[in-house]
């Protein structure tokens, strides 16, 4: 550069043309400074109106629970076992699998377990469920609910999603998007597996949708490392990667800046999340820490994957300030194959949740968590008063009368809300939809559905979309 042009060029050039100067120090400094300030995306937030519950545990049966083995009881169905169910209940109907029925006619199908009425309220249990039938006092039993899809993955969307389409944001994402959460070591919103494989529909069950991504289901493993990759690389010191991840941070930040993407947010509290858990995670998963009676009353073996360890980890996740915990247990498609029928395989799958649920419920209300906390067990459909005929004996898919339970968190115990016909083929009395139980679960958190809402390709999006309301009668 010349020196007439270097006499042209002023003090105010120089630092601005200075990539390395002290505009640049300045800005980096500032920038340090708003991601330390940085707001968290999962900090708790105030509800719409006062809550009755502050966390959910939902028990989700994948495939379908059979209600007529289960809870609701038939003895007319058992009557006229084995003939033609009338025309008019079946007129018009669609099922998932017509070719399946004897000759492509339908046959009633009664069922050959024990009822017995429990309780104060005299609610029929099957003989499946001795545990959870010591505490049916607790429970409000729902056997008039039903939903849109008779089909397991979209069905499965549908009842977490209130969609049958993917994309769209779960109940456990919905939730922690409303609320926050109360934990600063942990997700907001956790989903916990068992049974031999996963659920029909897989993440987008518990996904976020078009919600940023930090309120979406993070699964965590019951054994082992809890989320894979989340322990500290070897010869890497907790002070190096602090350093690491406050240098991705504050570049992070920069761009938050620049371009108000909410998923850079979300990237930065993931790190951030991350690195707290290396330490609150695997502590979290450390069931040896509970003492034996505990151990017994859940029947859960350390080191040993299974739903009775899923819902103590459940319990601990509630302690800990977690939202939104979501268990499935897979193995309930009952249509009367090899795997999963009424004959063998029921008793099976029922032996594996009923204690654990059972205790579930008497360990949260002995450690004054229930009132607090929402239980929730069901599938995504009901099951056929008439029979399949497979290789065994099995029910199809049904949308018209479905059963579930609900139990803490400002519901009604001891209630038996809805019925069914007297072939539990239809619900006849107090119909519940998908939408009004997600609008009367929101309503217990403090949220009012249809204030809770995200704009989205144009349009104001919510979990009832434009459907729903609140069930008072399940409400204490």
């Amino acid at each position: 550069m010349t020196q007439d042009l270097l006499l042209e060029r002023t003090r105010r050039h120089f630092f601005h043309d200075c990539a390395v100067g002290l505009g640049a120090m300045a800005l980096a400094n500032l920038s340090h400074a708003d991601a330390m300030k940085l707001p968290n995306p999962l900090a708790p937030k105030p509800p719409h109106h006062p809550a009755r519950a502050k966390a959910v545990i939902y028990l989700f049966m994948a495939g379908g629970p059979s209600q007529l083995e289960l809870f609701d009881y038939k003895p007319k169905l058992n009557e006229l076992n084995g003939k033609p169910i009338p025309e008019e209940f079946i007129k018009g109907k669609r099922f998932a699998f017509m070719d399946s029925f004897t000759k492509n006619v339908p046959l009633l199908l009664g069922t050959r377990r024990k009822f017995k009425q429990y309780g104060q309220a005299g609610t029929w249990v099957s003989e499946c469920f001795p545990h959870l039938a010591t505490v049916v006092d607790e429970l409000a039993v729902v056997r008039s609910l039903q939903t849109n899809v008779f089909n397991h993955a979209p069905a499965k969307l549908f009842m977490n999603t209130g969609s049958a389409q993917a994309g769209r944001p779960s109940m456990g994402a919905w939730v922690t998007y409303g609320l926050g959460s109360e934990s600063d070591n942990l997700p907001g919103f956790v989903v916990l597996q068992s049974g031999p494989r996963g659920p029909r529909g897989g993440a987008p069950l518990y996904g976020s949708g078009f919600l940023p991504t930090t309120y979406q289901g993070v699964p965590f493993r019951s054994t082992g490392e809890p989320i894979l990759n989340l322990t500290r690389p070897n010869g890497l010191s907790n002070q190096r990667q602090r350093e690491v991840i406050d240098a991705v941070k504050d570049l992070n930040a920069v761009r938050l800046a620049d371009t108000g993407d909410p998923e850079i947010a979300t990237r930065i509290a993931s790190y951030e999340m991350a690195f707290r858990m290396q330490t609150s995670a695997p502590d979290l998963i450390d069931l040896a820490k509970e003492d034996r009676r505990t151990l017994d009353l859940y029947g859960a073996t350390p080191g040993k994957p299974s739903f009775a360890n899923n819902c103590l980890l459940a319990r601990r996740l509630v302690e800990r300030g977690v939202r939104f915990v979501q268990l499935y247990h897979t193995e309930w498609d009952h249509h009367g194959g090899p795997t999963e029928n009424l004959t063998t395989t029921l008793d099976r799958v029922t032996r594996e949740v009923d204690r654990p649920s059972m205790a579930l419920i008497r360990d949260l209300k002995q450690r004054g968590l229930l009132d607090s906390t929402l239980v929730i067990w069901g599938g995504e459909f009901g099951r056929t008063p008439m029979g399949e005929i497979r290789e065994t004996v099995g029910r199809n898919h049904h949308i018209d009368a479905m059963t579930v339970w609900l139990a803490g968190g400002g519901i009604k115990p001891g209630l038996n809300f809805g019925a069914t016909d007297e072939l539990g083929f239809t619900a006849v009395e107090d119909k519940m939809h998908v939408h009004d139980l997600h609008a009367t679960i929101l309503h217990l958190l403090g949220l009012e559905h249809t204030r809770l809402t995200f704009r989205f390709q144009g349009r104001e999006f919510r979990l009832t979309d434009v459907h729903g309301h609140v069930v008072k009668k399940l409400l204490a």
